[in-house]
Order: structure tokens, then sequence, then C-alpha cells
């Protein structure tokens, strides 16, 4: 593949989680916490950043690509978001650097991405034990988010009805994504690593960080996922309390992604 810088990707931000359990989401729980409203959500935003490395890299990235993401910054319903890159993009073995600014808040979220010649290696299995979800999840703490903790596993089917949805709330036009046998979008990954937290503790306001994704190979639609993991850390800066998660997306018996998984689980109160 030769070198390749795509023109500027723009869209219009949708808060996709206005109704979402977490209220961060939600204009008036986000602004008691300062914020200006509800926060887009991280895989909403990864969305953005995924669809000019998938409009130069293709199914390749799909299968074996990886990526670093941080969302530095919220982004807010209506933003005006410039997905710009990738930068660095072309042959094989190659890394690009994305970043989505807007033009009155600058850089909101900063990825950095690779297309490896060669697969990587999946972790094995054996060490991600599959759980039962909680039947009553216990509140987010220290206590209920021990390092080294098995969580419950949710377990989605990604049919067609599930694409159609998910690709109405990204906003991605991509014909790759669409049809028999389409990819599953790789942000509903990421959607799958927030469900293995807030499936397993209850949460108050939280917020997704940032993730490392490396894709280990390509689910197709109609295919049933798996996310399976354990507690990898938890740690505090600045009085926010942080959990990172270590998660094996998997089809069937096939692993499809390797996912670290940062959150804030617990914010200091509202001044």
């Amino acid at each position: 593949m030769t070198a390749n810088v795509l023109p500027p990707y723009r869209i219009k931000a949708r808060n996709t989680s206005t109704q979402s359990e977490n209220a961060i989401h939600h204009d008036d729980v986000a602004k008691s916490y300062g914020f200006a409203g509800g926060l887009v959500p991280g895989v909403t935003v990864y969305a953005y950043v995924t669809r000019p490395l998938v409009a130069v890299w293709g199914p390749d990235w799909l299968e074996r690509g990886t990526a670093s993401v941080r969302f530095t910054k919220p982004l807010f319903e209506g933003d005006e978001a410039v997905v710009g890159g990738p930068t660095g993009a072309g042959a094989e073995g190659a890394t690009a650097t994305v970043a989505v600014r807007t033009g009155s808040g600058g850089d909101c979220s900063t990825a950095t991405a690779t297309l490896p010649r060669l697969p990587g290696s999946a972790p094995d299995p054996a060490g991600y034990a599959g759980a039962p979800l909680p039947a009553e999840r216990p509140p987010a703490m220290a206590a209920s988010l021990a390092v080294g903790r098995v969580m419950g596993s949710p377990v989605n089917r990604y049919d067609a009805d599930a694409a159609a949805a998910w690709l109405d709330k990204v906003d991605d036009d991509l014909a790759l994504y669409r049809g028999p046998s389409a990819y599953v979008h790789p942000a509903f990954y990421l959607d799958q690593a927030n469900k293995a937290l807030s499936q397993n503790v209850r949460l108050g306001p939280w917020i997704h960080v940032g993730s490392v994704i490396q894709h280990l190979s390509a689910a197709r639609v109609g295919e049933t996922l798996a996310t399976r993991g354990r507690v990898r850390a938890l740690f505090e800066k600045k009085g926010k309390e942080f959990v990172e998660l270590d998660l094996l997306i998997s089809a069937g018996d096939r692993p499809v992604a390797h996912v670290l998984h940062t959150a804030i689980y617990h914010l200091p109160p509202p001044k």
C-alpha cells in the first residue's frame, strides 16, 4: 500500500447515551460536575477515530491492527468534530496518529494505530476464565474491584439487527460493515468492554478514559461475542479512582480482540 493521508473526516458529534444508566451522559448531572453538558461516550468517539483508519487500511486492520486511544477532553452533542489524519499511514508496518478535535475545544482524543505485517500473538485463552454476571451488582469500590478479580462475562450476538442499530448509532457509512458476512464494527468491542464493567458493579457517574486494543481476527455479523477478563489495576489521581480491566473478546472459541480498558469508576462529589 502506498503512503496515503486522507482529507479530514468531519462529523457532528452525537451523545448516543442520553438514556444510559451512566448519568455522566445526562446534561444535568454532567453540568453538576463542571462539564458543559452530557459527555459523548468514549466508544462513540472511538468509532469516529476508526473511520479514517479503516478507510485507509481496510479489513487488514480489522484482522490484525492495533490502537491505543485516550480521551483527553469531552466531546459534546452537536460539536463539529474533525478527525485528522491518519498521518504516517502507509505500507504495512506503518504507524498512524489520529486526533479528534473541535474548533472550540482543541484535541478531544488522540490515538496511535498500527498495521503490523504479521498478526500478533493472542493471549492464552486459558488465562481468561468465563464467569456468570452477578444477579445483584455490588457497589463499585476497591473491595468489589480487587486486582485479579474475575469479571462476569457479557455475551452478545452481533446479528444483522444489532449491526444496523450500531452503525446508525455511530454514523459510520463504510460498506464493509454492511451485508452478509460483514465485519463487526471495532468500536463495538469497546462497548462490550464497558459492559464488562457496568454489568458487574453498580456505578455512579463514570468516565471511560482510554483503551489499548489488539485485533486478533475479525468478527463477522451473525457471531456471538463473549467478553472475559479480570481487574488488572486500581489507582487514584487527584481524588479520582481508576480501574483497568484486562479483557479477551472471543467469537466462539476464536479470540478476536484483546483490550486493556481504563475508566474513572468513582468521581469526587460535585462541588
